[in-house]
């Protein structure tokens, strides 16, 4: 438990302690003043004091949020006698961060540094921003749009989303499908320099192949010739040559291939109903079509040996996937498998994460976006990694949130971004589908006073 003079600040520091394992049974009083921070744990004060002066109101609220941070960072590390990867960083997005000091003329480098960011993720951060290169572009008028397919065949252990096995939505999709054309139909007047266009989910090759036709007929209005256009095909087990095909038909440029795992036991264990042979035959039945594939991979599902995961990458490079993203276990609330198993040795996890740095170089691949989550096992990362030529824009235009967002679907969240004031405004659609449908409404009106 945390108390402090500015409550603004509390969250952010559970933050940091969340890090720590045992370091939220910690009674923790904090007394702020400027740069200057006082922390007491279980009676024993610790004072961290800092010079520094910021050139406005909104800088010198970051610095205060900065520093208080660090401050408690140092605390338990030294406390707990362990550093963790990014350090005192806790944002979702390092390289926006990096961004903003290189815009300002600086080093990002000595910033992160000075939150104690391990060398290897400074230079990974430096390696993804060189990969962004002709493609991050902070321009008014860009933007991407997003369709939500909440369905899926069944409900993975790991899984977060809204999504429940599609045996238990279905009574839903034709009124789903309904209401999504006429947010698409009012969407298109809002979108000016579109770039991207992404239909996620989710599963969306759950759905039939003539209610996928739906979704692809109702976006097809609002693509052009060059715009990239990916879909999450998702699982092998509801892949069809049919629904390839209507992909290709409607312009579809990407599409996901989401093994998450080449183990059958771990394919097994977190409720996949498919093989990892299957996931190989996804790939073979998929590329006479020409898309560029992204293959998902994750670091640390239970039970997954270390050499289990390596075999994974290994298996993922021998398929010729194109982008290869390697994401590390979150278990958030609303996860079955955060009810059911603890954390990975540490040790394991970070070997994981290193041995799929290390061969995804060897083989040519390049990481062009990068993310971070709450409750993220061993304080890792996810990373997007890429062959030459064949990086996301979509990935990378969300990821550092350069371009608005336009959002259709349940649980969907449109962002605008003001360029000139740095700051983004959010609309988000109910989880709940029934909900969704309710207010579509709403919705369209909410979104024609923000974009128009």
């Amino acid at each position: 438990m945390i108390i402090s003079n500015y409550e603004w600040l509390v969250p952010e520091l559970m933050d940091v302690v969340r890090l720590f394992e045992g370091a939220e049974e910690l009674s923790v009083s904090h007394t702020c003043n400027e740069f200057i921070n006082e922390f007491t744990v279980d009676g024993q004060t610790y004072l961290f004091d800092r010079q520094d002066r910021a050139e406005s109101e909104l800088e010198r609220k970051s610095l205060i949020k900065r520093y208080a941070k660090l401050a408690l960072y140092k605390l338990l590390s030294a406390r707990f006698g362990k550093s963790l990867p990014w350090g005192a960083l806790t944002g979702i997005r390092p390289t926006r961060l990096a961004y903003a000091e290189i815009e300002k003329g600086k080093s990002f480098e000595r910033l992160f540094r000075e939150m104690q960011v391990s060398e290897e993720n400074i230079e990974l951060v430096r390696r993804t921003i060189a990969g962004q290169e002709g493609i991050y572009e902070r321009k008014e008028g860009n933007c991407d749009l997003f369709i939500s397919l909440p369905f899926c065949p069944t409900k993975c252990v790991y899984c977060s989303f809204i999504t429940a096995p599609i045996g238990k939505t279905r009574q839903f999709i034709p009124d789903y499908l309904a209401v999504l054309e006429k947010e698409l139909k009012a969407a298109k007047p809002l979108v000016k320099n579109l770039r991207s266009v992404y239909i996620g989910g989710g599963t969306p090759f759950a759905l039939e192949a003539e209610e996928l036709e739906r979704v692809l007929k109702a976006v097809a209005p609002l693509v052009k010739k060059d715009t990239e256009y990916t879909v999450e095909a998702g699982r092998p087990d509801v892949f069809t040559k049919e629904k390839l095909e209507l992909c290709k038909q409607y312009g579809v440029t990407r599409i996901c291939i989401n093994a998450q795992s080449f183990s059958d036991k771990t394919l097994e264990a977190i409720g996949r109903k498919h093989t990892a042979k299957q996931v190989e035959e996804a790939f073979e039945m998929a590329r006479p079509y020409g898309f560029i594939i992204n293959c998902d991979l994750i670091a640390g599902l239970t039970g997954e040996s270390y050499e289990e995961f390596c075999a994974s990458v290994d298996k993922a490079i021998s398929l010729d996937a194109e982008n290869i993203t390697v994401h590390t276990l979150c278990l958030k609330k609303g996860a079955k498998l955060k009810e059911e198993v603890s954390a990975l040795q540490e040790g394991e996890l970070s070997a994981m994460i290193a041995y799929s740095r290390n061969k995804l170089t060897e083989a040519g691949y390049e990481p062009y976006y990068l993310y971070r989550q709450k409750y993220m096992a061993g304080a890792h990362e996810n990373v997007g990694w890429t062959k030459k030529g064949c990086a996301s824009v979509y990935n990378i235009d969300v990821m550092e949130e350069s371009a608005d967002n336009l959002a259709v679907g349940a649980n969907a969240i449109s962002k605008k971004v003001i360029l000139g004031e740095g700051r983004i405004e959010r609309i988000g659609s109910p989880k709940d589908i029934p909900t969704y449908l309710d207010k579509v409404e709403k919705l369209i009106e909410d979104k024609n006073k923000l974009y128009l």
